[in-house]
């Protein structure tokens, strides 16, 4: 019944001449009881405000902060742009040692995954090397803090989920275990990926009755424990019985995860390491090249190995499409980088000669973006670039702003193609299907606990495209109740003449 009376708002709509809130919009929020204070909704038809109410006021977007983030990014770097890992060393190889420290270096290289390591690792048993005489030295120094996952609080009561997890410039395989989990007989059988040094798993988990299906249910938040340079981690809660699923988690430390992956790699290749693997500080950070050293008393380094990510636009789609915020965030920390291309040896450095706060680089250049662009940035707040946050603010007519500027850009093709498309893909794939918009917007959407937003772009009854930006911060957005309103924002659009 609700659905029915919702369409036949929309259905009786009409044309619009007026830039306040439209009756149906109005009563799809009364029909869902979000007060008008707890929305901001814009929608702009070329130049010409067909609706705006609470436009300038600072909201909560969740992840529509992405926008600011990706067009930035696109804007500054361009579509070539890619990230970078390298292996460097400043000592010489004698009868097959590395006669000195082996330094990989990250450079946000969002692709840098198990397989990868192998492949470089290949690369430097190819040249002869079998044995690193000093130490493997991670340096993760673009961004800084190096490691800002160290000491952050959860986000929420999840925080070995994927979504959850803080990028740094050398995060490798997304710091993930995959764990295949299968139920015979009266026991969990477990199986690790990637196998890592010293790093075991098992499960404390009952058996229950439950369908496989609802399996996550039973699921609880696993532990880690450490004895001597062992490592276990125990899967916690229940699990179906006949039951076969795989799930992914980040339990490790950084330096953990990486270290143990790049100990039982080197091994598999016949390697060895003489020495340990730590990590950088500001002083180890590799030179440019052997002509241009950062500090004449840093010994200039010399490429081994390397790889680069796939480009800019490419990271954009998974970014929009699917709304991941690691790839946001680490877009963002390369926004405070100031690097069209993270080439060895260069640092952001502050007016005053100190190393600046990367995130806050970042947010230094996405702002400078947005005055280039006329966009007022007044009620603006960053805190990751993603949206994962509940101190991030932006208003309904910033968001617009960008979206507008996303259709002056250079980089519109790119931009655009980022975006879900209703009824097709990403997070709009399973919705709007029976609508005009079915197929014809591109939206980019977000969810936080009280939290619900939409921003894009969204072909009307004429063929003419809209701007349209709609942010819902109320309780009473859960259930489902805050999405059919921005859906029915949406449709409203595609129906306007």
């Amino acid at each position: 019944m609700f659905r029915r009376l919702i369409l036949a708002a929309l259905i009786s709509a009409g044309t619009v001449h007026a830039a306040g809130l439209p009756e149906p919009i109005s009563a799809l929020l009364q029909a869902a009881q979000i007060p008008p204070e707890g929305a901001g909704i814009v929608v702009m038809r070329g130049d010409t405000t067909l609706v705006s109410h609470n436009a300038q006021q600072s909201m909560q977007p969740a992840s529509t902060m992405k926008l600011f983030t990706t067009m930035t990014a696109l804007e500054q770097f361009g579509p070539a742009f890619r990230g970078r890992t390298e292996f460097r060393s400043s000592a010489e190889v004698v009868n097959g040692v590395l006669q000195g420290d082996l330094i990989l270096r990250g450079g946000g290289d969002v692709d840098l995954n198990e397989d990868v390591l192998l492949h470089m690792l290949q690369a430097l048993r190819n040249q002869g090397i079998r044995k690193i005489k000093g130490d493997v030295i991670l340096d993760r120094q673009l961004f800084q803090p190096a490691r800002p996952d160290v000491g952050q609080p959860p986000f929420d009561e999840f925080p070995w989920a994927y979504y959850n997890v803080i990028p740094d410039a050398l995060l490798t395989n997304t710091n993930l275990l995959k764990v295949e989990m299968r139920s015979t007989g009266n026991k969990v059988g477990l199986v690790m990926m990637p196998e890592m040094d010293k790093v075991s798993i098992r499960s404390d988990m009952k058996l229950s009755d439950a369908p496989c299906a609802s399996w996550e249910q039973g699921w609880r938040s696993p532990d880690v424990s450490r004895s001597g340079d062992k490592i276990e981690v125990v899967l916690h809660g229940s699990y179906p019985k006949n039951c076969i699923k795989s799930t992914s988690v980040d339990v490790l430390d950084h330096h953990d995860y990486l270290e143990r992956l790049l100990r039982a790699t080197w091994r598999k290749l016949g390697g060895s390491i003489a020495g340990d693997v730590r990590e950088a500080d500001a002083s180890e950070a590799a030179p440019v090249s052997e002509s241009t050293p950062a500090d004449t008393s840093t010994p200039a380094t010399r490429l081994l190995a390397e790889h680069v990510s796939r480009p800019l636009p490419e990271m954009l789609r998974d970014i929009n499409k699917f709304s991941d915020n690691t790839l946001a965030r680490t877009v963002f920390l390369m926004l405070g980088s100031l690097q069209a291309d993270p080439v060895l040896g260069s640092r952001p450095i502050a007016p005053d000669g100190s190393q600046a706060s990367t995130p806050m680089r970042a947010e230094n250049a996405i702002r400078g973006w947005l005055q280039s662009q006329r966009i007022d940035a007044n009620g603006l707040v960053f805190d990751n670039g993603a949206g994962l946050s509940r101190t991030e603010r932006a208003t309904p007519a910033q968001l617009a702003g960008v979206l507008q500027a996303g259709l002056k850009s250079l980089w519109m093709p790119e931009f655009l193609s980022s975006l879900p498309i209703a009824a097709t893909d990403g997070t709009m794939r399973k919705r709007l299907k029976d609508s005009p918009a079915a197929l014809r917007a591109r939206i980019k959407t977000g969810s936080l606990k009280s939290v619900i937003a939409i921003a894009g772009y969204v072909t009307d009854a004429n063929n003419q495209p809209c701007i349209v930006v709609a942010i819902l911060n109320d309780e009473h957005v859960a259930n489902g109740a805050g999405r059919t309103v921005l859906d029915g924002v949406i449709d409203w659009v595609s129906r306007t003449k």
